[in-house]
């Protein structure tokens, strides 16, 4: 989980600023060939003019990545080479141009600015396999499932179920943790609630077991986003920027998820494939727990939770016997299975 970011950048900004003034008074010292006093000071006020500048610019471009910057200098080049077409057929060096080579000059310079600013735009809104159409026969490296950034949303989190199954090695890559998501949890802890402030606890317990355990890369993310988008679109596009995937238990966040192409993980779809499959004539070992509806009738239950109601099994209550299912019903609570005692 990284710690203290925007503390070390605010360091590392602090540094950048004395080292400008320092080579600001250093460059006029060494020019200066009389009132050094007055020359090292504007050395000093340029060089801080110069990397407070950079600075700003910095902020501005905080939500530009190196997925980013690479799309926009690819998308320049194709435009630079689409103006240098342009340029080659000559119709700048003939008939009345000819005579104005300012004008020439500058519907150069223009056709260069425009073609390589649509070539950063169209660019920077395009993914990375469409670049592909570009360069035929050659597709960028799609990166293994198993090694893609994994978002974790608020309702996966408080589950706790995530961390067994990193633990367990299902889950590979960085576990993704957006910052508004870690500020949800931050707000449900501290809610006067009772109900959410065990949620909003429970969910950070689960992101400290998953930091303090080897093997599971945790990080926090730091992007913002205008406050006006709910939570679920702010995990999509954040995946989409990321080229990531969602780990969630939200099926209507997994609907928006999917339709946009991103890939998803639903915990609750994981849970229904790994339940035990038992059909009529299966022997399971069943531990009956409670009497059943019919005064013979005892009930136990699956590692999944499935309820088995067992025929004749009321006087064996609190002991394991061997059952054989009879048949299954399906009902609006799940799917009731009905069983024999094998030694009936």
């Amino acid at each position: 989980m990284q710690l203290n970011q925007g503390a070390l950048l605010n360091v590392i900004r602090m540094f950048f600023l004395l080292l400008g003034s320092f080579v600001g008074v250093s460059v006029a010292l060494g020019e200066a060939r009389e009132d050094w006093w007055f020359a090292g000071w504007t050395g000093a006020i340029i060089g801080l003019g110069f990397a407070s500048f950079m600075i700003v610019l910095d902020v501005m471009l905080r939500g530009v990545t190196i997925r980013s910057f690479s799309h926009g200098t690819f998308g320049l080049l194709i435009g630079f080479l689409c103006a240098w077409l342009v340029t080659r057929i000559g119709f700048f060096e003939a008939g009345w141009v000819e005579q104005f080579e300012l004008a020439g000059n500058i519907f150069n310079l223009a056709i260069f600015l425009g073609f390589g600013f649509l070539g950063v735009m169209l660019a920077l809104r395009s993914k990375r396999e469409e670049f592909s159409l570009l360069i035929p026969y050659v597709r960028f490296r799609q990166d293994s499932l198993q090694d893609l950034p994994t978002l974790l949303d608020t309702n996966v989190i408080i589950d706790g179920r995530v961390h067994g199954i990193c633990e367990a090695g299902f889950l590979g890559g960085a576990m993704v943790v957006p910052r508004f998501v870690l500020d949800e949890l931050q707000k449900m802890a501290d809610s006067a609630d009772e109900m959410k402030r065990s949620r909003g606890k429970r969910g950070l317990d689960c992101l400290n077991r998953m930091q303090s355990t080897d093997g599971i890369d945790v990080i926090i993310n730091d992007d913002n986003y205008a406050s006006g988008l709910s939570g679920d679109s702010k995990m999509v596009e954040l995946a989409d920027e990321l080229n990531g995937r969602i780990l969630t238990n939200d099926s209507n966040l997994g609907k928006v998820a999917r339709l946009k192409g991103i890939s998803v993980l639903n915990l609750n779809e994981l849970a229904l494939a790994l339940r035990p499959f038992v059909s009529p004539g299966d022997e399971v070992e069943l531990e009956l727990v409670k009497g059943g509806k019919d005064d013979h009738q005892a009930v136990g239950y699956l590692p999944d939770g499935t309820m088995i109601v067992v025929n004749h099994g009321k006087k064996l209550m609190g002991t394991t016997q061997a059952v054989i299912v009879a048949g299954a019903v399906q009902t609006s609570a799940g799917r009731l299975i009905f069983a024999e005692l094998r030694d009936h």
